[in-house]
């Protein structure tokens, strides 16, 4: 492992490096290879077989652009919330750098300042203002950001997709990955020296997300129909919300700033929003009242069959979305909320960028406010 220090900082209020130098390439369409939104979901990162860009979502609009040319692929790429600190690996048919390689990226002096190296593939990268955490197949690395020194390894259950998630307060760290079994999800709270496990679903987990604080947790398995809520502090399950009856591919889950609010993505074209109520305590019996359809204001469709779920399936007292969106089928979207009040960011490997607005009170078919393909020069702001 090499490095040289990383640089100070800026504060994530600070405008990009680059901002006002995008670079234009040539006549050779990019291929996309990976998208990550950043922290607050303020901006997001694509990675293409060429470099990699930066976008902010609101207004929608190209910051910058890295263009390596022909063997400059980026398989993963990720922000620190806005400032000129990005992490990628190589990637691609003509990777720029290894795929074992973390490169740490300034973009102020246009240059790589520290690398981490490993001895198989890197899965995924998190970043967090004070660490950098990289996952294998099989194992995870927690380093410090200022010195790039090692701090914990973990040990996973076969993770080829690069499971982590990681919370943003800065007084807390919380770090959310597979277990040692199928369907088990480890979180390990750093302040209190803590390590929680979670039996969250028979299969395979497909698909996490954390709140900002880190206590919340939303597990998705293999299957794809139930999304299950837990308490990271004692593991228990708080809510469960069905996606639907149909096996399906979990893309991404993530929370409202106020969790308040998920929104999930699959291969089934169609992005759902749940309404979450998890101050309402441990999910029991009782939890219909007061969200029957007999009240429109708290529209969490709880099945108005629940009364007698002794007899019927499970199915019939699912918690089923408040709202939907509906895409290409197959194609693979990541999730954000957006800035403004009720909406959601949307990105698709096709290069695809929605911003749409739901409903909180009726609920029902979201509405879309924007659309670009950001691949495309012509759309770029």
């Amino acid at each position: 492992m090499s490095h040289t220090p990383p640089q100070t900082l800026e504060s994530e209020e600070a405008p990009p490096a680059s901002a006002t130098t995008a670079q234009t390439s040539d006549s050779h369409a990019a291929t996309l290879l990976h998208l990550s939104f950043n922290q607050d979901s303020g901006c997001f990162a694509a990675a293409t077989d060429r470099g990699f860009r930066i976008y902010n979502c609101d207004p929608f609009r190209e910051i910058f652009r890295r263009d390596f040319g022909p063997g400059g692929g980026v398989g993963l790429v990720h922000m620190l919330f806005r400032c000129n600190i990005l992490a990628f690996v190589g990637g691609g048919v003509d990777p720029r750098y290894p795929p074992n390689k973390v490169m740490i990226w300034d973009d102020h002096q246009s240059r790589c300042i520290g690398e981490l190296s490993f001895r198989s593939e890197v899965k995924g990268v998190r970043l967090r203002r004070d660490r950098i955490v990289v996952v294998l197949a099989h194992k995870i690395f927690v380093y410090n950001f200022s010195d790039l020194k090692v701090l914990h390894q973990i040990e996973t259950f076969a993770n080829p997709k690069g499971l982590c998630d990681l919370s943003h307060v800065s007084a807390t760290m919380v770090l959310v990955c597979p277990g040692l079994q199928k369907g088990q999800v480890r979180v390990e709270h750093y302040a209190s020296k803590r390590t929680k496990f979670i039996m969250a679903h028979d299969s395979r987990i497909a698909c996490f997300a954390l709140t900002h604080d880190g206590r919340l947790l939303a597990t998705a398995s293999s299957k794809g129909t139930l999304i299950r809520l837990f308490n990271t502090l004692d593991g228990s399950l708080l809510q469960e919300v069905r996606r639907g009856a149909d096996r399906a591919e979990i893309y991404s889950l993530a929370f409202s700033p106020t969790a308040q609010w998920l929104a999930v993505s699959s291969d089934k074209g169609t992005v759902h929003v749940f309404n979450l109520k998890v101050d309402s305590g441990l999910m029991g019996h009782d939890r219909s009242h007061g969200t029957s359809e007999a009240n429109p204001a708290n529209p969490t469709a709880v099945s108005s069959l629940s009364f007698i779920k002794g007899v019927l399936p499970k199915y019939f007292s699912s918690e089923w979305s408040v709202a939907q969106f509906r895409l290409q089928e197959g194609l693979q979207y990541i999730v954000a909320f957006g800035h403004q009040k009720n909406t959601i960011v949307i990105l698709g490997m096709d290069g695809s960028f929605y911003r749409c607005q739901f409903d909180s009170a009726s609920g029902g078919e979201m509405t879309q406010i924007e659309y670009y393909n950001f691949l495309k020069a012509e759309e770029t702001f």
